[in-house]
């Protein structure tokens, strides 16, 4: 027979809020919570990753009793008074579970939200920062490296997406200070490239400006723009 499968990596699972601790840190999740083990965070951001670690765990819980509940209603089993009973204890586990991944998520939130504000207040204009630079600084944040092309000498940074930053734009983001690279490393092994404290406080500040503006109703001819439209 053969050997059985290698077990496959755990994964740490994902929150609605990820994404807004990737932007106001300018680290991703297994990064952030790597720092956490080692003990390099300082009080307010190792507070937040435990928080977030909470968080993971319930809501790996709601994805297990959700799954058991597809799992039993999917007709695989007889039914009868015993998987009904089973039916309704995994309706209460789940929606116990529920209620602790929404209470972590708030313990989340009142840690995250102190660290937001103080990154906008020292943060410039948002309205500074392009759709392109938004994109850029939130690809670089979850991880990435400048690489030299062996042959052709193109120089441009590939993220942990998969997505690839020309140099330009690199050095773009660089003269503003928002991002910087470890040149300890040689560019052609992969020089990895972080964002500063003022790129993470510029894409907090950006992505948490208003994108939309409310439209607004054209007033009839003659009417002063205070006067609403009649309908007729």
């Amino acid at each position: 027979m053969p050997p059985p499968p290698a077990p496959a990596p755990t994964r740490r699972a994902v929150s609605p809020l990820d994404h807004r601790l990737q932007a106001v840190t300018g680290h991703d999740i297994d990064t952030l919570w790597a720092y956490r083990d080692r003990g390099v965070l300082d009080e307010q951001h190792a507070q937040l990753v435990d928080r977030h670690r909470e968080l993971a765990k319930a809501h790996t819980s709601v994805t297990f009793y959700l799954r058991l509940l597809n799992r039993l209603s999917s007709g695989e089993f007889d039914v009868d008074g015993a998987l009904i009973k089973r039916i309704d204890r995994t309706v209460d586990q789940l929606e116990e579970a529920a209620a602790a991944r929404d209470a972590a998520a708030r313990k989340v939130l009142a840690a995250l939200e102190p660290i937001e504000a103080a990154a906008a207040a020292s943060a410039p204009d948002a309205r500074q920062l392009s759709t392109d630079d938004q994109a850029a600084l939130l690809a670089i944040a979850g991880g990435a490296k400048l690489y030299e092309h062996l042959l052709t000498g193109r120089m441009s940074v590939t993220t942990a997406s998969g997505t690839r930053i020309p140099h330009a734009k690199l050095q773009q983001l660089e003269d503003a200070g928002l991002v910087v690279r470890d040149t300890g490393h040689p560019v052609h092994a992969g020089q990895p490239v972080a964002l500063t404290d003022a790129g993470r406080a510029a894409l907090s500040a950006a992505r948490r400006a208003p994108t939309k503006q409310a439209s607004k109703v054209p007033a009839r001819p003659g009417a002063s723009p205070s006067t609403p439209a009649q309908r007729r």
